[in-house]
């Protein structure tokens, strides 16, 4: 679930490993599959053992973690978190760094469903195997005339095109039901038949709830998954507008009843009326 809300607020969260030197990275013993770690955990410990951290920042849905000339790059997906100690619970731990020095400071990266990914590169290696042709400009940081254009090259539905990290990076499913209803854009909208007018109010929409969202720490829904850095639920979830709101009044028009359909797989909610097809 994390988006770019959730992740950003793990990279604030954990910022104050920046300036620390790593002692150690570890693999605690897990009962569940293990999640993809690239290359194997004791040449990542060799390589980042005494590395000072030079900065936490955030790639997309990524948090990266930068230490010397090279790069830990933590991928949460569905489920995962990272947090300074105090996880949920200790069997879905699938990474631990512990630091040199006081006061005590460990990061742990836990994943319930075990979907995430840990990849180490050096930081010249980062634009080739992660951005170059697979992600997009970021969300907060694309100009509207770009997100414009990238948004009418396609014919697929505005909802399914928002969700292509190739196209934009770090909007997800929550997020864009959200940004669309605060557009009024029906998700089923052909990406390329939306006016210019109407890609603005989407623009418009995608940076204020995102921007927001980060404001709130981001949104833990009803399966309490995700939490921040220190282990605390984010508040979003109580301005959502439409999403997991099926069968209930619009917030926004107080008249329709929020409707639920599947694109591309992926639950989308709406209002029919603030949101004709």
């Amino acid at each position: 679930m994390p988006e770019l809300p959730e992740v950003e607020t793990m990279c604030r969260g954990v910022a104050s490993i920046i300036g620390r030197k790593i002692k150690e990275v570890s693999v605690p013993p897990c009962r569940f599959r293990p999640i993809v770690i690239r290359p194997a955990i004791a040449a990542i410990d060799e390589l980042l053992q005494n590395q000072r951290v030079s900065g936490v920042s955030r790639l997309g849905k990524r948090v990266v973690i930068h230490a010397g000339a090279q790069a830990l790059i933590l991928q949460p997906k569905m489920s995962g978190m990272v947090l300074l100690d105090q996880p949920p619970d200790d069997e879905h731990v699938r990474l631990r760094i512990d630091f040199v020095g006081k006061p005590r400071l460990r990061l742990l990266f836990w994943d319930r469903r075990g979907l995430g990914t840990v990849e180490l590169l050096q930081d010249n290696e980062i634009h080739e195997r992660i951005v170059a042709g697979r992600l997009g400009p970021d969300a907060l940081a694309i100009p509207f005339d770009e997100f414009c254009e990238r948004l009418r090259q396609t014919s697929r539905s505005i909802k399914v095109a928002l969700l292509d990290q190739k196209l934009i990076a770090g909007v997800g499913n929550l997020y864009a039901s959200e940004m669309l209803h605060a557009a009024k854009i029906h998700p089923a909208k052909v990406s390329a038949l939306i006016s210019r007018p109407k890609l603005k109010l989407l623009y418009d929409a995608m940076q204020q709830i995102l921007i927001s969202a980060i404001a709130h720490e981001g949104s833990t829904l009803s399966d309490g998954t995700y939490r921040n850095a220190l282990n605390d639920p984010g508040s979003y979830q109580n301005e959502h507008r439409v999403y997991d709101r099926k069968g209930l009044a619009c917030l926004s028009c107080s008249t329709g009843m929020i409707q639920r359909i599947v694109q591309a797989q992926r639950s989308t909610f709406f209002c029919p009326l603030c949101q004709r097809a």
